[in-house]
């Protein structure tokens, strides 16, 4: 299972941890090496010897977490290989060895995801187009004819592709909002009025910048994709906060809690599905418990009809 993966200089190595850190230049292409090298990094600094059940020698340990040379004997791989590939060389790292460390580091199905795309990147035929994405007619169609029930279709970059009207009387008309604007992940941390709707925003703001995270393993050369982390980089420090902690996570479902300017407080669950046929888009729904003060207030929105969605997103907007 010891498998050498070839020689890097100090200086690259250097270099790598350094193109990691919560800095991101932008238009700037994300370095896969530096993100594999922090990423790394990061797992083994949240574990405590205890966790894995290794002898913690209290104020005699110099670092943050477990030692390289535990986390190799633990992956039974050599301490020398590993520290290779937490310098970002994971070029010939075998799928099995992977999945060794991937134990030893306790990773989550996502995070394990997240190191396979980053140690072992699918070769591309070409790189991401820039063209605006594309929802099938059908689906549109769908999501028109969904009643009473917020919808939406997300795609690559948190990008808001479609919505029916409960999501605009809910969220907001983005009909009213540039394309190029329509992004869950720059609503969140560059519009203030996102910040008042959710009432966990840190959860919120967390979630998508592991989503984020999650996209830039799998499309580490999407121009647009550098371009948005570069952007909010600069304009947001929690956002630079949140980007330096490499926490990854798919979409999945949950309860979200809101302020809504009209209606008050609303409980919602969510449900997210990925479309078979694309991988890189979701539909997400949201639904009150039935009988409940929020299916209610859901219920009251739908009656009101395009004066709610008007009424209830022009703060969202401005």
């Amino acid at each position: 299972m010891d498998e050498q993966p070839s020689q890097q200089s100090a200086g690259q190595s250097g270099q790598a941890g350094r193109s990691g850190q919560a800095g991101h230049e932008p238009g700037q292409a994300l370095d896969r090496r530096a993100e594999l090298s922090e990423f790394l990094r990061t797992r083994r600094a949240r574990l405590k010897p205890e966790d894995v059940g290794l002898p913690d020698f209290g104020r005699h340990r110099r670092v943050p977490g477990l030692r390289r040379e535990e986390l190799a004997q633990l992956a039974g791989v050599s301490v020398a290989y590993y520290t290779r590939l937490e310098q970002g060389n994971g070029r010939n790292v075998s799928a099995e060895v992977l999945d060794s460390i991937a134990r030893a580091l306790r990773l989550t199905g996502a995070e394990h995801a997240h190191l396979t795309h980053l140690a072992k990147p699918k070769q591309l035929k070409k790189k991401p187009s820039a063209r605006p994405q594309q929802v099938r007619v059908a689906l549109r169609e769908l999501i028109d004819s969904i009643d009473g029930v917020p919808a939406y279709v997300v795609g690559r970059r948190s990008e808001i592709l479609v919505w029916n009207r409960m999501a605009a009387a809910v969220f907001g008309d983005w009909s009213l909002v540039p394309p190029q604007e329509r992004n869950w992940a720059r609503m969140v941390f560059l519009k203030p009025e996102y910040r008042e709707l959710f009432v966990e925003w840190e959860q919120k703001a967390s979630d998508m910048v592991s989503f984020l995270r999650m996209d830039a393993g799998c499309h580490p050369d999407d121009p647009r994709l550098s371009a948005l982390v570069g952007e909010l980089s600069v304009k947001s420090e929690e956002f630079r906060r949140l980007w330096a902690t490499h926490d990854v996570k798919e979409k999945s479902h949950g309860v979200k809690r809101l302020h809504h300017p009209l209606v008050g407080e609303l409980t919602l669950s969510f449900e997210s599905f990925k479309i078979v046929d694309t991988e890189e888009q979701s539909m997400v729904t949201y639904h009150a418990v039935p009988g409940s003060p929020s299916a209610e207030a859901l219920r009251l929105l739908a009656s009101w009809g395009t004066d709610a969605t008007r009424a209830g997103t022009a703060s969202p907007q401005a």
